[in-house]
């Protein structure tokens, strides 16, 4: 595996920008992992392209890959209240990354862990689906006891204004948290490399 990153390297994935447009690079000299993690983190547009050069069979083992993966997706399981069929398939992937877990045993919790995401999809659909339908007969109510052609007006305004309020505002929440998420995935990429 390397540990150096160049700019012919960078250059061989073939990203969706320029790397000068970052600022001056030295196309001569090669940077460690860390070297071009600290250089890059708050110069990059998404810091999602960090984990994206890093996270390469030319500079992590298998192993490591398999690692970071399982340490994202407990990060992420902590936000919930994950599905213990979730959580299984984290521990038998770390196992597996340990060569203490079979493939037939990482297969088979990886399904179980595939019908879980389905169940809960499932549940979100027809609890979204619930909601829609007790708001807009919430709604009709409201505008059928005013007059109609006022209230019309003022719901759908409004409506508009609060579901606009509320989209910024979860996508602001979504936008911070996706940051900091970036943040401490970058730092844990950076203990494999130190």
């Amino acid at each position: 595996m390397k540990k150096k990153i160049t700019y012919k390297d960078l250059m061989s994935f073939n990203p969706c920008y320029y790397p000068e447009e970052l600022g001056k690079i030295n196309k001569r000299k090669p940077l460690t992992i860390p070297e071009f993690i600290h250089q890059y983190r708050d110069r990059v547009k998404n810091k999602e392209d960090i984990i994206w050069v890093v996270c390469r069979k030319e500079y992590m083992s298998e192993r490591d890959m398999r690692l970071f993966a399982v340490w994202c997706a407990r990060e992420a399981l902590e936000l919930v209240d994950p599905d213990p069929r979730s959580v299984e398939v984290c521990d038998v992937a770390e196992r597996f990354a340990n060569g203490e877990a079979t493939s037939e045993e990482f297969t088979a919790a990886r399904d179980a862990a595939r019908a879980a995401a389905r169940d809960a999809a499932r549940a979100a659909a027809w609890d979204a689906a619930r909601d829609a339908a007790w708001a807009a007969a919430r709604d009709a109510a409201w505008a059928a006891a005013w007059d109609a052609a006022r209230d019309a007006a003022w719901a759908a305004a409004w409506d508009a204004a609060r579901d606009a309020a509320w989209a910024a505002a979860r996508a602001a929440a979504r936008d911070a948290a996706g940051a900091a998420a970036r943040d401490a995935q970058i730092d844990k990429l950076l203990t494999y490399f130190i």
